[in-house]
Formats: structure tokens, C-alpha cells, sequence
């Protein structure tokens, strides 16, 4: 078994898909429904677009644009930026041309690296057109095989590179504490912030806990239903690939098709992340052990009714939560192979191995005991470098001792595991009350038909604010406002209590990349 000891350390990002190749040509890296692609497939496509990129005279350094969904276009783009010594920036593939022309122009992009069409029939040529009409002009290419134009083609890209020799010289170049990366996070603000993300805090953690604490066998078949734009699907990708595993994944998300993947592939290890996902696969027959008898290590954030329920349904497997953020390059803490059941499906585990956690009250800014709730701070190397062009923001973000202020909520139990308690701006002022908009939620998640629930604020003249409750209800199952808010009464203070109930289909949420976009309920409600 690969240990480690000898896939961690101070690696780059492009050495782990290097070092895999060498190891594993023939094993496939990565596996959607229609296609995959070996190591040594990946890794010579992201040299054709190395090879490419330098020919156009890009340095080392420059920043290239990544929009495309998941796919193997995709990673020979970002694999392909990273062995030219480029920093790769991924683009939302949901994002609109405004939005789209915000990043180009912050990040400073030298090139967009994107695909034509999609199975989602959005056009990114399109897009992109849109998004630089007023801008200037940056290199436009295509990873597929299609042709637009104003945009290279991939062949003209492969011709262009043929001459470049060696980028064995560029890779020497870089550090692992060199940026690798620049993520936008979404937010709540009117424009996104370019999270800076270095070679080391993307490999590093990633791989080690592959190699350990997610490790089910020689060769792992991981499975993410997340956009690889998104941390929370990029950090499990980069742990596949430095331990040779194979990586399952789709261009957008859809349960049964999902499952059918799993079971067609073997998998051993399931990410889910977040609760859409989990409650769209608990509603798959053939989600359970029976038939996914190698998946022996599910990841997952959720109430713990639905934690309870992944559960009964792998009564032997390793369930763990875990806590993340862009700004930690994904997981900074996860459930401890000692933990009870309880401990799994109430706390989102322990701290991870040369990181560091402080429990602290926002308001005086000191350190609080196991058991209160505060704002947690993270150190570590895999802590972000700040935000690119804003220094204030930064400033704002990280001290000058390098703790990064989370603004998440949590309470630390005696024993070290982490409680996730909201977001500190997603605390509600009622009547003078603190209330974490996620107990509210959870609790609505106990009620038989609640599939899903979301609490916002709704301005009061009197008490501030007050809870308003947006439901999804659970297939076959049916209830009014009225039933919902009397299953509160009486179990639940009376100021967390939701004033209004809006019932939504599944269908109809607004979303980010991952989650619920709370700003837009909130504008529902204006």
C-alpha cells in the first residue's frame, strides 16, 4: 500500500498527476459515464496543452482561465496551465458574462482555456464573447475538438507546441509555496474574491489524507459529484490522483445515474458533501450495500437524521463529516476513526494533523473555552495566502500571526471535536437573541416530511429580524405552514420559531456551485 511517507512532503500539484503516470500508465485516472482516460492519456494531453501555451508565449506565471465543466477537457486544461509554470484560475461554469468578465479582468487572465458546447447546451465560446467585448483581448482556446471563430483550435495548439522540447526547466522553476492557484469564492458580496492558493496547500493535505485516512486499498475508486471548479470536488480529485486512484464523476449531477456509476465501477469511497446530494441518493434504491459493497468510506455534511440514515443504509462503512472552505484548500478537520456513531453524525470531526484551531469571541476577540461557541481561526499550510488585488480584504481575513478569521461558527467539545453552528453572518438578531440560522434547520429536518429546509432573516420593526423557513417537502409526503410551524411550538424557543413557512420545489432553489444561495432568499422575501 502507497503510505504517506512516501506521497506526501512538499510536492507540487503536476507532480502528483507526473509521479502517477509513471507508476500507473495504464490505469485509468478518471471515469465519467460516456468516457475516461488513462494517466499516461492525461498526462499527454495536459503536455499537448503545455507545450501550447508556451508556443504562445505565455511565462511562467500567467494566469490562464479554466471554464469547462467536468470532463477530460477539463483536467488536461489544468493539468496543462500548471506544466507551462501557469496559474491556473477555474471559472464557475454556471456564471453568467458579466460575472464571467469580472474574473478575466481582476485576475488579470493572459488566456481562456474552454470547450465549445456542452451536454448542458451552454455555449462558453458564447459566453466568453459576451464577457471581453469591452475588455482587452486575452488568447482564446479550445480544449476539444471544435473550432470557432477568434478561437484557437486544439489543433492549431498541438502544432503550435510540437517544437517546445522540454518544460521539465519551467517546473524546476517553481516552489511548492509559489501560487498554483486562484479560486474565486462565491460569497455574499456583489463580486467574487480571488482566493490565492499555493502548490503546497493544494497537494499537500489532499494527498495525505488519501494516502491515510481515506485509504480503503491499493487502488481507490473515488466518487465526487461536486464541479471541479469547486474546492470540495478539486481537493478529493488531486488525493485520487497522487495515489494512483481512479476518479468518478459526471458533468452535472443526477442520482441515478450517480449510482449506476458506483455500481458499475466498484466504488470505494463517496463523496456526497452536502445535503442535496445525500437526500437525492437516499431516495436511489440501490444506494445501499447490497449493491455498493466496496464502498467502505463515505464523506458527508449533514443534520444528523440524514447522517443516520446513510447509516443504517452502510452499517459497516467508515462515515465521516468534515469541516472546509476554499480559504483552507478544503478539509481542515474530519471525524477521528475513534469517534462514536453520536460523535460522527452530530460534529464535523477534529482538527487534521500540523493544523491549528482557536475557538474566539467576535466581539472581544479572545480565545473561549471548549463548549462555547465562537468564530474559529484557522493556521496551517494549507491556510490561503490572502486575496488576489486586495489587500484590504486580506487584511480583513488573515492576522499578521497568519490566522485566517473563518467567519463560520462552531463549538469545540472537550474531547476536540468541531460543531458547526452556522455562519457568523448567517446569525439571526431576534429581539436581542443570538440564533444560528442551522439549529433552526436541523431542527426542521427531524419533521417526517421535511426534505430540506433554510432559514433567513426577514426585517422586523420591533425585534429586528425573525425567521422565515423555506421547505422542501419529501416526495409523497405533503404539509401546510400551519403544521409546520406547530411542530415547533413547544420544542423549540419561541423566537427561533419561523414566522412564515415558504414551501419550494426541488427544482427551484437557487443555487451556487454547491449550496443553497441564501442571498437569493433573502431577495425572495424583499
Amino acid at each position: 500500500m502507497t503510505t504517506t511517507e512516501t506521497i506526501g512532503g512538499e510536492k507540487l500539484v503536476v507532480d502528483l498527476l507526473i509521479a502517477s503516470a509513471r507508476r500507473f500508465p495504464d490505469r485509468r485516472a478518471v471515469v465519467f459515464p460516456e468516457s475516461d482516460c488513462t494517466y499516461a492519456g492525461l498526462l499527454a494531453g495536459a503536455t499537448e496543452v503545455a507545450r501550447g501555451l508556451v508556443a504562445l508565449g505565455l511565462a511562467p506565471g500567467a494566469k490562464i482561465g479554466l471554464l469547462a465543466v467536468n470532463g477530460v477537457p477539463f483536467l488536461e486544461g489544468l493539468f496543462g496551465a500548471l506544466l507551462a509554470g501557469c496559474v491556473v484560475v477555474p471559472i464557475n461554469a454556471r456564471h453568467k458574462a458579466a460575472e464571467i468578465g469580472f474574473i478575466v479582468q481582476d485576475a488579470q487572465l493572459a488566456a481562456v482555456l474552454t470547450t465549445a458546447d456542452d451536454e448542458t447546451h451552454v455555449s462558453f465560446p458564447t459566453l466568453l464573447a459576451e464577457a471581453l467585448a469591452d475588455q482587452s483581448p486575452c488568447q482564446l482556446v479550445l480544449l476539444d475538438q471544435a473550432e470557432r471563430p477568434g478561437f484557437l483550435s486544439r489543433g492549431i495548439l498541438r502544432a503550435m507546441g510540437h517544437s517546445v522540447a522540454d518544460l521539465d526547466r519551467r517546473r524546476a522553476g517553481i516552489g511548492a509555496r509559489d501560487l498554483a492557484m486562484i479560486l474565486y469564492t462565491s460569497g455574499t458580496t456583489a463580486n467574487p474574491k480571488g482566493c490565492l492558493l499555493s502548490q503546497r496547500a493544494l497537494a499537500r493535505g489532499a494527498v495525505e489524507r488519501a494516502g491515510g485516512r481515506f485509504r480503503t486499498s491499493d487502488h481507490d475508486v473515488a466518487w465526487n459529484a461536486g464541479p471541479l471548479f469547486h474546492i470540495a470536488a478539486f481537493g478529493p480529485l488531486l488525493g485520487s490522483i497522487g495515489t494512483g486512484g481512479t476518479y468518478l464523476s459526471d458533468l452535472f449531477f443526477d442520482a441515478a445515474r450517480a449510482v449506476a456509476l458506483m455500481r458499475r465501477e466498484g466504488v470505494t469511497m463517496a463523496w456526497p458533501w452536502f445535503p442535496a446530494i445525500v437526500q437525492r441518493l437516499l431516495e436511489q434504491p440501490d444506494f445501499d450495500a447490497r449493491h455498493l459493497p466496496r464502498l467502505q468510506k463515505i464523506m458527508l455534511i449533514a443534520p444528523e437524521a440524514m447522517v443516520s440514515r446513510v447509516y443504517d443504509r452502510f452499517p459497516d462503512a467508515d462515515i465521516m463529516q468534515a469541516c472546509g472552505m476554499t480559504e483552507t484548500s478544503g478539509i481542515f478537520a474530519v471525524s477521528a476513526p475513534d469517534e462514536s456513531r453520536a460523535s460522527r453524525s452530530n460534529t464535523q470531526g477534529r482538527i487534521v494533523p500540523d493544523m491549528e484551531c482557536r475557538i474566539v469571541d467576535p466581539a472581544t476577540l479572545e480565545d473561549l473555552p471548549d463548549g462555547a461557541m465562537g468564530e474559529i481561526w484557522v493556521r496551517g499550510y494549507s491556510v490561503t495566502d490572502g486575496y488576489f488585488r486586495a489587500p484590504e480584504k486580506t487584511a480583513e481575513a488573515l492576522t499578521p500571526d497568519g490566522w485566517l478569521r473563518t467567519g463560520d461558527l462552531y463549538i469545540r467539545e472537550p474531547g476536540g471535536s468541531l460543531l458547526f453552528k452556522g455562519r457568523l453572518k448567517d446569525m439571526l438578531k431576534v429581539g436581542g437573541e443570538n440564533v444560528a440560522a442551522i439549529e433552526i434547520e436541523a431542527f426542521l429536518c427531524a419533521h417526517p416530511a421535511v426534505r430540506l429546509a433554510e432559514v433567513v432573516g426577514k426585517p422586523h420593526p420591533e425585534l429586528d429580524e425573525v425567521p422565515v423557513a423555506f421547505v422542501e417537502l419529501r416526495a409523497g409526503h405533503s404539509a401546510t405552514e400551519a403544521e409546520i410551524i406547530g411542530f415547533c411550538q413547544g420544542r423549540i424557543a419561541r423566537y427561533k420559531i419561523p414566522v412564515e413557512v415558504r414551501f419550494v420545489a426541488a427544482d427551484a432553489w437557487p443555487m451556487s456551485a454547491t449550496k443553497v444561495n441564501k442571498r437569493a432568499l433573502r431577495e425572495m422575501l424583499a
